[in-house]
């Protein structure tokens, strides 16, 4: 199979790049610039794509280029940093722009290019640009083949060569053609496209038998489709060596426990143990504010309580199942993402203890939400639970904001039920909302109910669209669905008398609110 490496310089985009690349059928893995080499070159890579990053090339111990990647002589990408990279390292220029370009702007095709689709030659088209230097002089052997306003020089490559370089990001959504763009670099590597999700469910069970061997291994299984996913596919490789055990953190959504259990055990005939914990989680929890310190706490918790429940085994565990994927690590700045600014802990990534006695097994390490889908079908997984609601690892801890309480838990429990309900009624759980959940809002706001003044909790319904969960757009749902949500909440829920509807894009918000 054909492999493209994409070099990390710390993008938040990278992982969005293999997605892209691998939307396309073509296998693709990614690498932190300054990776062993050996490892890089083993999987003997037919192109190389250089992602964008936060420094500028003319810092002090900005990252480098790896000199494998021009001597195999074969296409590269530049995206951004890998643009300037390239231009440094090949003679051209690079400096600090005394006009910045962030957000969305619009580039014009100058001449004909291999990687810019013929039908955009003389004409514009809106990319997706984060900037705040450009090349300012091309290096022998290279045209400009895209201007904008802002920068000159916004496409460069050497037909010869077949070296490519972008100032912006044909990878995330919000540039025209980006797809096409990628799409074209790969015809011009002369790629196969022969990859798809579904190729690694055999792969992973074999590594997965060659890691864990004869040892029994316990799975966390927090009742969403990713850690359903990896528990599925680690039982389909290993079978009565694995054990699930499901925690009952007081933290779930309404008929999570029941609905977990009968799936596990009734469905998939898979050994399942439930842990009772709410009394630890919510004594842990209690005065806990911090969205950061929430997912520390619950990720030390679930590590405790998975750590006792190993040694509680006849045998004795060794490995833990997870079901990281690719938009946690990104979020993170795990291994190898020095260089990549963190935005939030996930439990499963930034929050384990070092001192962690089980070794991880994380068979959807490298994948997309989607990709997880279509795995989960692929080894035949109920319906209803590969295409279910997201749920975040902390649960609702983190849609609690403030202070978690039972009380206060009570309340966001009830009003996620009924917008879920509402939706699903609607029929808007599945295309029309990739995830839809309520937060309960640490602010009292006055209201009338029943003639006398309130003084309430307020809740906000979330709703957004998106394909990664890299980038999504808040759900347009018809006023009379969050009409109707808002009624049922403000009048069957105690404690709340308001309801405001969330109208933010990721980014510069994030799907979730803490």
């Amino acid at each position: 199979m054909d492999t493209v490496v994409i070099l990390d310089f710390g993008s938040q985009y990278s992982q969005l790049i293999a997605r892209r690349v691998r939307e396309i059928g073509v296998y693709c893995e990614i690498f932190a610039f300054d990776s062993d080499p050996s490892k890089v070159l083993a999987l003997n890579p037919q192109a190389y794509i250089l992602s964008g990053g936060p420094r500028s090339v003319y810092d002090d111990g900005a990252p480098m280029m790896p000199n494998y990647v021009l001597a195999a002589r074969v296409p590269v990408l530049g995206i951004c940093y890998g643009m300037q990279l390239l231009a440094k390292t090949l003679g051209g220029s690079v400096a600090a722009s005394d006009d910045r370009e962030y957000g969305c702007n619009e580039v014009r095709v100058l001449e004909h290019s291999r990687v810019i689709p013929q039908h955009l030659l003389n004409s514009g088209f809106d990319v997706w640009t984060s900037h705040g230097d450009k090349v300012t002089k091309t290096p022998p052997g290279f045209n400009i083949t895209a201007t904008s306003d802002n920068c000159p020089i916004a496409a460069i490559e050497d037909h010869e060569r077949r070296i490519y370089g972008l100032q912006f990001h044909p990878e995330v959504s919000h540039t025209a053609h980006g797809d096409e763009i990628i799409s074209k670099f790969l015809e011009a590597a002369a790629v196969r496209r022969d990859w798809e999700p579904g190729f690694m469910v055999n792969d992973s069970i074999q590594s997965i038998r060659r890691q864990v061997g004869g040892e029994r291994v316990i799975a966390a299984v927090s009742g969403g489709v990713d850690s359903s996913v990896a528990a599925a596919l680690v039982h389909r490789a290993i079978g009565d060596q694995l054990t699930c055990f499901y925690v009952d953190t007081g933290l779930m959504r309404e008929g999570e426990t029941e609905q977990v259990v009968s799936t596990f055990t009734e469905q998939l005939q898979v050994h399942l143990e439930v842990v009772m914990a709410v009394e630890e989680f919510m004594s842990a929890l209690s005065g806990i504010t911090d969205p950061e310190a929430k997912r520390k706490i619950i990720g030390e918790k679930f590590i405790r309580i998975f750590e006792r429940e190993a040694r509680r085994l006849a045998a004795g565990a060794g490995f833990l199942v997870q079901g990281t994927i690719y938009p946690d690590i990104i979020e993170s700045r795990g291994k190898g993402r020095e260089q990549a600014d963190k935005i939030k802990t996930h439990h499963n990534v930034g929050g384990l203890p070092s001192e962690l006695s089980l070794e991880l097994i994380e068979p959807l390490r490298h994948l997309f939400k989607d990709e997880v889908r279509a795995v989960g079908d692929e080894i035949g997984l109920p319906h209803e639970m590969v295409w279910r609601q997201p749920f975040p690892g902390p649960g609702l801890a983190i849609r609690c904001i403030g202070d978690v309480t039972p009380e206060r838990l009570r309340k966001l429990r009830a009003a996620d039920n009924i917008m879920l309900d509402e939706l699903s009624k609607a029929d808007m759980l599945s295309g029309n909302t990739a995830q839809a959940f309520a937060v309960l809002l640490p602010v009292r706001s006055v209201g009338v109910m029943g003639d006398a003044r309130s003084y309430e909790e307020v809740v906000a319904l979330r709703a957004v669209t998106t394909d990664d969960f890299m980038t999504a757009d808040w759900a347009r749902l018809p006023y009379e669905i969050i009409a109707r949500i808002s009624t049922r909440i403000s009048n069957e829920v105690t404690g709340v008398n308001r309801v405001v509807y969330d109208v933010s894009s990721k980014p510069p918000s994030t799907i979730e609110w803490e």
